[in-house]
C-alpha cells in the first residue's frame, strides 16, 4: 500500500495550502483599495461625465465631459465638487446653491 504525500483535502475539497494563498490574496488586495484611495461608494456621474448644479435651487446632473452645461445648471466651485453619494461635498450641497452670480447661497427653504 502505497502512502501519499499530499496534504488532505479539507471538507470543502481545497487542500491545505490553498487556503492561506486565497486569504493573503484577499488581504493584498485589501491594502491595495485603502491605499489607493478606492471607494466602492456610488460615483455621482459616469464615466464620460461631470457633476454640474441647479442655479438657484436644489438639484443636480451629470453633464458629457468637453460640453458646457445644460441650460439652468453651472460647474460646481474649484475644490468643492462631489465625486461620491453621500461625501463631503455631497452632502455640503444639500443645503446650498449657486445664485446666478455664482455666489454658494443657502437653497430656498433652508
Amino acid at each position: 500500500m502505497r502512502r501519499s504525500h499530499r496534504a488532505p483535502a479539507s471538507p470543502n475539497g481545497v487542500r491545505g495550502a490553498a487556503r492561506p494563498a486565497a486569504g493573503l490574496a484577499l488581504a493584498a488586495l485589501t491594502v491595495a483599495l485603502l491605499t489607493t484611495g478606492c471607494s466602492t461608494a456610488d460615483a455621482i456621474c459616469g464615466g464620460g461625465e461631470y457633476p454640474v448644479l441647479a442655479v438657484g435651487g436644489g438639484g443636480s446632473a451629470c453633464a458629457p465631459e468637453g460640453e458646457e452645461p445644460p441650460g439652468g445648471y453651472t460647474r460646481y466651485p474649484a475644490g468643492k465638487v462631489p465625486e461620491h453619494v453621500g461625501d463631503k461635498w455631497d452632502t455640503y450641497w444639500d443645503t446650498r446653491t449657486v445664485d446666478k452670480d455664482g455666489r454658494i447661497v443657502k437653497q430656498p427653504g433652508e
